[in-house]
């Protein structure tokens, strides 16, 4: 009976250690959730004086590192999630100014390697729950176009939508999505893979005093599904990204989980158990559930007993919006861009710079941060190296990993020191080390702009974070160097070392554009 004993504790021991070594053995599960419109000082950890409780996301920060010099390639929505994807900067794409307007066809090149195609070729089963905001293949009478300078011309123009949807996220290396193509346009409903779950054969109704959505009166009458509520989309979302995670739990493939949540974005709408509960105003009470959101399925990481292997990374798509209860914020002594000039849509700090915390038990240390300079298109890099697979030459032109800095290890060669950034309105602004140079638009607006000469300004980060004393007259030698490298830079194609490539038009960041979208 004894020796029974013996040899049964025996096997379970080696069970136990072959399985402990095959899960060692397998690539790690890897989690990206990305905010919508979040602020780089919407973290309460990371501005303790500021006002909206952030519980989920304050323990995040300290399970993980902390990137307090990180940063979206754009200060808006699409821009951002092409370079996320891609790892290329999209200002080489014909959209040089604002985001994909309703029903306007993929920006992402059907040729174009994502990290989502990659992760797949290597292994990974790849699922992405939220909002896409890159662009689809519209049935109708007139296929979907990009107008030079028209936003959302499309809108009353009729769609089929009993027929599959092409170019979204199952053809550009998804196995799996569901979502909307974003909360605030046409058509409210959701998408599963290439199809309309409910066909939106009810209309938008514009609701001038609902005190929560922030919707625009011109989207009146928008295709929209029976019964839509705004309030339940993120909830949705968050439940089947948790269920995702649930069924993959007991699966030996590893999966790539891409969470782009719709929040706090607008339509301001919080659900019914978070409306009231931050005390200050609709937006706040939208943070918290953002922060909530997040943290379910970081808890279903846990609870699945998958934390050990895998890598989960919180991030924005860029700063916080000005026009969805901004001064309610600041009034409550809330910061949303933390101590940095601007907002959502800016060439400024507060346009682009967001938070960007990673967890890796094992690998990142705990409570920890880092000031290497980070961008949202090195994601691809960074899973790339993490995976141990070299990028292909012709992909990924814009990524550098930060895999080294994460894990503590002495950082490569291509570690980044230089960055690009892009406005709302095609602005540039160039980073080398603590210099930012600023091509800002010439006139007041945009439209005064078009064609005009840009601005050049330039200001020194370690001294001046605010951006409030522009050094361009002081010091014409620096700012024709960090010129002349950004002229480099956008004419080479490429800005990782090893890699080639060639912008899809003509960039100027010299003057405004003229067009939207650029034809030569």
């Amino acid at each position: 009976m004894h020796l029974r004993l013996f040899f049964t504790c025996l096997v379970v021991c080696w069970l136990g250690a072959s399985c402990s070594a095959n899960a060692a053995e397998r690539p790690p599960n890897i989690v990206v959730i990305l905010a919508d419109d979040f602020g780089v000082g919407d973290i309460q950890s990371h501005y303790p004086t500021n006002k909206i409780a952030t519980p989920f996301l304050d323990k995040l920060v300290r399970e993980g590192m902390s990137f307090t010099d990180a940063h979206s390639p754009s200060a808006v929505c699409s821009p951002t999630r092409y370079g996320l994807l891609t790892g290329r900067y999209s200002w080489r794409t014909r959209m040089q100014e604002w985001v994909i307007a309703a029903y306007e066809p993929p920006l992402i090149a059907a040729d174009i390697l994502t990290l989502p195609q990659f992760l797949r070729d290597n292994g990974y089963a790849t699922a992405c729950f939220g909002k896409w905001h890159l662009g689809w293949d519209w049935i109708g009478p007139q296929q979907p176009t990009m107008h030079p300078l028209k936003r959302n011309f499309q809108k009353d123009l009729t769609w089929d939508f009993t027929k599959p949807v092409g170019g979204g996220p199952t053809a550009r290396g998804f196995d799996y999505y569901f979502g909307v193509v974003l909360p605030n346009m046409p058509p409210f409903c959701w998408i599963e893979n290439d199809r309309v779950t409910v066909l939106p054969s009810d209309q938008y109704h514009y609701e001038a005093e609902d005190g929560f959505v922030v919707m625009p009166r011109v989207f009146e009458g928008a295709p929209m599904a029976p019964g839509w509520r705004f309030e339940n989309i993120l909830p949705e979302l968050t439940q089947r990204a948790v269920d995702y995670i649930h069924q993959h739990a007991e699966q030996k493939q590893p999966f790539f989980l891409y969470f782009p949540q719709t929040s706090p974005h607008e339509p301001v709408a919080p659900s019914e158990r978070f409306r009231g509960k931050s005390g200050i105003a609709p937006i706040a009470d939208f943070i918290m559930e953002t922060d909530w959101s997040a943290g379910q399925v970081i808890q279903a990481i846990d609870d699945a007993g998958l934390s050990d292997n895998t890598i989960v990374i919180f991030t924005a798509d860029n700063g916080h919006s000005h026009y969805t209860g901004w001064e309610e914020l600041v009034a409550a002594g809330h910061a949303p861009s933390g101590h940095y000039r601007g907002h959502k849509g800016d060439v400024w700090e507060g346009g682009h710079r967001v938070p960007l915390i990673v967890r890796w038990p094992g690998h990142v240390a705990v409570g920890s941060s880092s000031d290497a300079m980070v961008c949202l298109t090195d994601l691809f890099a960074t899973c790339a190296e993490v995976i141990d697979q070299g990028l292909p030459r012709e992909s990924a032109q814009d990524s550098f990993s930060f895999l080294s800095v994460a894990t503590g290890h002495q950082a490569t060669a291509a570690e980044r020191t230089t960055m690009i950034n892009h406005s709302n309105f095609g602005e540039f602004a160039y980073r080398r080390d603590d210099w930012k140079l600023v091509y800002k638009l010439g006139e007041k607006d945009l439209e005064a702009s078009r064609g005009r000469p840009t601005i050049a300004e330039l200001y020194n980060l370690s001294s001046d974070a605010s951006e409030t004393k522009d050094l361009a007259g002081a010091m014409p030698d620096k700012l024709d160097q960090l010129t002349q490298e950004l002229a480099e830079q956008i004419q080479s194609g490429a800005t990782r070392p090893d890699a080639v490539g060639s912008n899809d038009c003509t960039v100027r960041y010299t003057e405004t554009q003229r067009f939207r979208w650029v034809e030569d």
